[in-house]
C-alpha cells in the first residue's frame, strides 16, 4: 500500500512539473475599461492620435481624442502604445490540426467528394495548444474550414477565448467549400509504368467533368430549396440552403486563372456569393473578379509564384494590385509551420510592395470582417460594435517591434499566456539566461 500511495504521488508531482497550460476562458466583462491617450487604429484606414477608447458590457462605448474618462471606470494608460481591431485568420484550420505529422490529432476531412453537410465547428477543439500562441500575436477570431474532397462542407467563424465550440461560434456555417480541380494536365507519377494497360484519363477533361457535377448538384439544390416542403429530407441539398438566400457564401479553392474562369461561372449561372481563396493569380483577372463582386482571400503571400514567368516577389505585389482594381480581398496564413502566427507579418510584407500600412491593417481586419460577413460586430473600432481590441508596445505589423500585451474580446481581458511562453521561461531558468543576454 504505502508502494502504491508513493507511486502515485511521484505521478502526480510528474504531472504538475509538465502540466499544460492553465488558461481558461475570461469572464464576462462587468465593468467599464477605458484604454487612454493611445494611438487608435480604427480598422477603416484612420488613425487617431492621443485618444480613448470606451467599452462596457462586451461593446465600444466611445472612441475619440474628446472622450471622458466614466467614474469607476477601469483605466489603461496607453501612452506610446497602438490599439487595434482583433485581427481575423480568413481561412484556417485551426482546431483541426493540432500535430500536422500526426494523424490522430487530425479532423478535417471526410470520406468522400460531396460532403456539403460536413461542419467544421463541431470537430474545432477549443483545447488546441495552438489558439493560445495566436492570441498572443492579436489574432482573436478565425475562421475554421474542412478540407478534402470537392465540397468539404462548411466553415464556422470563432472567437479564440471560448469553453467549447458552441461558446466559440462567432458566425455559424457561413460558408461551403469548394475544392475546383486543378485543370492542368501533369505527366504521370515518379515510377508510373509507361506501357500499363491502364487507359490514360486526361486530367483537365476529368476536371471539368467533376466541375459540372458540382454545377449539376447546386442547381439541384436549388430547386429542392425552392420547394415549400418535402416528403424526404436530402441533408446534402439542404445544407446549401445558405448559398441561395444568401446566408452563407461559396468558397472556391482556386489559384491559376483557368480555375478561378471557371468558378466565375458559379455567379453567373446559380447568383450565388462567391469567395476566392488562394488566389494567388488572381492580379491577372482582377477588373473581371471587381465586375462580378468576387471577394478574395490570400492564402499565402510568403511563397513563391505559381509560374515560372512570374515576377518572383509577385506574391508580396498581388493585395497591391486588388487594392487598386478596387477587389475587396483580405490576407491569411495557412503556412502548415507557422499555423497562422505570422498573419501581421504577411499583411507587414504587403505595406511594403505597394499597401498603405492602414490598407494592410484593413486586410486582416475589417477587410476579413466583411469577407466572413461578421462586419457589423467586429473587424474595427467604432462605437456598437464588439469590444475585440489588441494593445501593441510597437507596430504589430513588425516582427521586430510588435509586442502585444493586452487584448480584448468581447470585453474579455484575454490570458496571453501560452505553452511557448511557459517554456521559454522553464529553460531560461534552468541554463541560467536572462532577458538582457
Amino acid at each position: 500500500m504505502k508502494k502504491t500511495k508513493l507511486l502515485i504521488a511521484l505521478m502526480l508531482q510528474g504531472i504538475g512539473m509538465y502540466a499544460q497550460e492553465t488558461v481558461y476562458p475570461a469572464s464576462t466583462q462587468t465593468a467599464a475599461i477605458a484604454i487612454t491617450n493611445a494611438t487608435v487604429h480604427v480598422g477603416n484606414g484612420q488613425v487617431l492620435n492621443n485618444s480613448t477608447v470606451v467599452f462596457l458590457n462586451g461593446k465600444i462605448t466611445a472612441v475619440g481624442t474628446t472622450v471622458a474618462t466614466p467614474a469607476g471606470a477601469k483605466v489603461i494608460n496607453g501612452q506610446g502604445r497602438h490599439v487595434y481591431p482583433g485581427l481575423i485568420l480568413s481561412a484556417t484550420n485551426l482546431g483541426l490540426v493540432e500535430v500536422p505529422s500526426v494523424r490522430a490529432t487530425n479532423d478535417l476531412t471526410e470520406i468522400g467528394e460531396l460532403n456539403p453537410s460536413i461542419r467544421s465547428i463541431v470537430a474545432y477543439n477549443t483545447d488546441s495548444k495552438v489558439i493560445n500562441t495566436l492570441r498572443a500575436n492579436g489574432i482573436l477570431f478565425a475562421n475554421v474550414c474542412p478540407e478534402g474532397g470537392l465540397i468539404s462542407g462548411s466553415s464556422t467563424v470563432v472567437q479564440l477565448d471560448a469553453w467549447n465550440w458552441e461558446d466559440a461560434a462567432y458566425r455559424m456555417d457561413q460558408g461551403i467549400h469548394f475544392n475546383m480541380p486543378s485543370l492542368i494536365p501533369r505527366p504521370r507519377g515518379f515510377g508510373a509504368q509507361s506501357n500499363s494497360q491502364q487507359p490514360q484519363i486526361d486530367p483537365v477533361k476529368r476536371g471539368l467533368e467533376q466541375v459540372d457535377e458540382i454545377k449539376q448538384f447546386l442547381m439541384q439544390a436549388k430547386t429542392y430549396n425552392n420547394l415549400k416542403s418535402h416528403s424526404e429530407v436530402n441533408l446534402k441539398l439542404a445544407a446549401v440552403k445558405g448559398l441561395f438566400n444568401k446566408t452563407q457564401k461559396l468558397y472556391v479553392h482556386a489559384n491559376t486563372v483557368k480555375q478561378m474562369l471557371v468558378a466565375l461561372d458559379f455567379v453567373k449561372d446559380l447568383g450565388v456569393d462567391m469567395v476566392i481563396v488562394g488566389g494567388s493569380d488572381s492580379w491577372q483577372i482582377a477588373d473581371l473578379l471587381k465586375q462580378n463582386n468576387v471577394a478574395v482571400i490570400l492564402s499565402q503571400p510568403h511563397n513563391l509564384p505559381i509560374l515560372d514567368d512570374d515576377d518572383i516577389d509577385q506574391p508580396y505585389k498581388t493585395p497591391a494590385l486588388l487594392q487598386k482594381a478596387g477587389v475587396l480581398f483580405s490576407i491569411t496564413d495557412d503556412d502548415g509551420q507557422t499555423r497562422g502566427r505570422n498573419l501581421a507579418f504577411n499583411a507587414g510584407t504587403a505595406a511594403t510592395y505597394g499597401l498603405t500600412k492602414e490598407e494592410a491593417l484593413q486586410a486582416i481586419t475589417l477587410n476579413a470582417a466583411k469577407i466572413l460577413g461578421v462586419a457589423d460586430k467586429t473587424g474595427s473600432i467604432e462605437v456598437g460594435k464588439d469590444a475585440n481590441l489588441v494593445i501593441s508596445t510597437g507596430d504589430i505589423l513588425d516582427m521586430r517591434s510588435s509586442m502585444v500585451t493586452d487584448a480584448f474580446i468581447q470585453g474579455r481581458t484575454i490570458n496571453l499566456d501560452n505553452k511557448q511562453k511557459q517554456l521559454y521561461e522553464r529553460y531560461k531558468q534552468k541554463y541560467g539566461f536572462t532577458d538582457g543576454n
